[in-house]
This record gives structure tokens, C-alpha cells and sequence, in this order.
């Protein structure tokens, strides 16, 4: 079974960082977004990968190479941003008809029982319950769990089960046929081939699609979000924890991820923050942040704040959204 991520969108709305870096690169809890999804892929068994990329897609390709030698992936490229069933249909040719395929937004992190999930033998669609379903693909359900209709950001949504952007779908040859019959019929919703109005189309030609209630789902696109997700992260399993007695006079509040060779002193870190490799602090107190590798940053006061690679503060500040090779000097 092939895993099938698309990474080709330009991240509006976390820029600056997009300016510079892919979304699906952006540091949470220590690694990148898309580490976080092929990590958990490799670890139910999945060997071979299909990126669809585009904007900055070289930095992409070149992560995966470098960090990943030893899964079997594909590049495809997405010049236009015409949607996900557009992004999909791109890579159609790499998937087999009886193989089945797993999809994962590159900007998603889901918690669930992947292995359940890779396992199944009939599609799933994962879902969850918000408040707000209009901003979503929304799944209507019967008792059973089937999927009976799949609206695409509805204006009045008759569910409040949305997609969360994970499907392990079996029948992959009725997907291509749907991705092609709705590209070659113009079959666009709010400006795009969406995925969600081919997987409706199956449903329509009576594929059977059920619902899969995940446990978490983090939709990285946003600051807040973004940060929200390192903390609940952090205190999850897995994640070293940084100790003071590693850094001088330094004060550790967990949790707290320090990345290799970054050189910490005569700070208090924590709680819920993430700081890269090679990174220097030094006199700073820094709550809920992210901290990009080979930053530097002294005589600060950081809250709720995203800090790209290669970023220099020196003063001091309550929240920031700094981008890469960025400097501000408060002195």
C-alpha cells in the first residue's frame, strides 16, 4: 500500500515562515509537520510514499531525500493550486488499480489507530465533531457508520462531522475514475477540484465509504493552532525532556524539547516550548513557543510566539510571529 501526501499548498496563513519554508516543514514537539505523518506511517509498515509538491516543493524533496534514504518515494508537482482532487488526480498513474491507498494532508497530524486503520478492509474516511462544521468537508452518516453524502464547506451544513484529511481508500480505481470524470466534466467547487466531490461521486456510484472517528486531529495551518498542537504534543509520550542540569543557571519548566547542540543559559523555558537545533538563548524567559533551528535570541520574553530558522531577537517582546533570517534588535 502506497501512502499519498499532498504538500503543494503555499500556507497562507502561517506566512511569514511560508515565505521561506514549506508548511509541511514547519517545526511542532521537535520535528517537522511532515515528520510527525511519515514517522507514523513507517512505524504500520508503509514503505513507499507519493508527495505531490509545489510551492518551495524542492525543499520538500530534499528533506525527505536527506532525512528518509530508505523508503521508496515519489515526486509529483502541482504547478497550480487547483484543489486536492486536482493535487490527487496528478499522481494517478503511480497508483494501482487493486492496491489500496493512504491519504494524509501534509499539514495534518492525526491521532489514531493507524494500524486498524491500514488494516481495514473497507474505506475510511476520517472524521471529527466541531462546532463550526462550514470551514470543513462534512460527512452526513447513517447509524451504521456508512458516509451517505459529502458536502465540501457547506453554507448550511446538515452534519457536524467534518474530514479531518486521513483516507485509507481500497477501491483506488474508482477513485481515479471519479478524480478524471470530475476533471474532465469541470466538476468544481468554491474554485477547485475538490477530493471531497470525487469521493462523493464514488458514494454516487455505489461505493460504500464509512466514517472513522479519530482521537485527535491538529490542522497545523495556523499560529494558534500550530502552537496549541506542540503542547499537547510535548506531554505525550515519546518527546525527551529537557533538565536544567544541562544548561547553565537555567530554569526548566516541562514540558520542554531542546534540540541537540543548542546552548541554553541563564533562562527560564517552559512551559510548552520547542527550540531547534544549534539554537542560542541566553538571558530570556520563553512560554508556549517555537523556536526554529539556528536561532538566536537574548534579553527576551517570549509568549505564545512561532520563531523561524535562522531568526536573531535581542530585547525583548510578549508575542511574535517571526519569520526566517529575520533580525530585531530592541536595544
Amino acid at each position: 500500500m502506497k501512502a499519498l501526501i499532498p504538500v503543494a499548498g503555499i500556507g497562507s496563513r502561517l506566512r511569514p515562515h511560508t515565505h521561506t519554508q514549506p508548511k509541511s516543514l514547519i517545526p511542532v514537539a521537535g520535528k517537522p509537520i511532515l515528520a510527525h505523518i511519515v514517522d507514523s506511517l513507517i512505524a504500520v509498515g508503509i514503505n513507499e510514499f507519493v508527495f505531490i509538491i509545489g510551492y518551495l516543493g524542492d525543499k520538500i524533496e530534499q528533506y525527505i531525500s536527506i532525512n528518509y534514504p530508505n523508503i521508496q518515494s515519489y515526486f509529483v508537482v502541482q504547478t497550480n493550486g487547483k484543489g486536492t482532487g486536482h493535487a490527487i488526480w496528478l499522481a494517478k498513474d503511480l497508483l494501482k488499480d487493486n492496491e489500496p491507498v493512504f491519504i494524509l494532508f501534509g499539514d495534518t497530524i492525526i491521532q489514531a489507530d493507524l494500524n486498524m486503520i491500514a488494516s481495514s478492509k473497507v474505506s475510511l474516511l476520517g472524521v471529527k465533531r466541531v462546532e463550526d462544521p462550514r470551514e470543513f468537508g462534512v460527512a452526513e452518516i447513517d447509524e451504521t457508520g456508512l458516509i451517505t453524502k459529502l458536502v465540501e464547506k457547506p453554507t448550511i451544513p446538515k452534519s457536524n462531522q467534518a474530514l479531518v484529511g486521513m483516507y485509507k481508500i481500497c477501491e483506488t480505481k474508482q477513485l481515479k475514475q471519479a478524480l478524471t470524470y470530475n476533471i474532465e466534466h469541470n466538476v468544481i467547487t468554491r474554485g477547485e477540484y475538490q477530493l471531497t466531490d470525487a469521493l462523493m461521486r464514488m458514494i454516487d456510484t455505489g461505493v460504500k465509504l464509512y466514517a472513522y472517528n479519530v482521537d485527535g486531529w491538529f490542522d497545523c495551518g495556523k499560529k494558534d493552532i500550530l502552537l496549541e498542537t506542540n503542547a499537547i504534543l510535548l506531554k505525550g509520550e515519546g518527546y525527551v525532556r529537557a533538565t536544567a542540569k544541562d544548561y547553565e543557571r537555567t530554569i526548566i519548566i516541562d514540558p520542554v524539547y531542546i534540540a541537540k547542540g543548542s546552548k541554553i543559559s541563564n533562562s527560564i523555558i517552559g512551559p510548552n516550548v520547542s527550540i531547534g537545533e544549534n539554537v542560542i538563548v541566553d538571558y530570556s524567559i520563553i512560554r508556549n513557543t517555537i523556536i526554529g533551528p539556528q536561532s538566536h535570541l537574548e534579553n527576551t520574553n517570549l509568549d505564545n510566539s512561532v520563531i523561524g530558522n535562522d531568526a536573531s531577537l535581542r530585547g525583548t517582546a510578549l508575542s511574535l510571529n517571526l519569520g526566517d533570517n529575520t533580525e530585531i534588535n530592541f536595544g
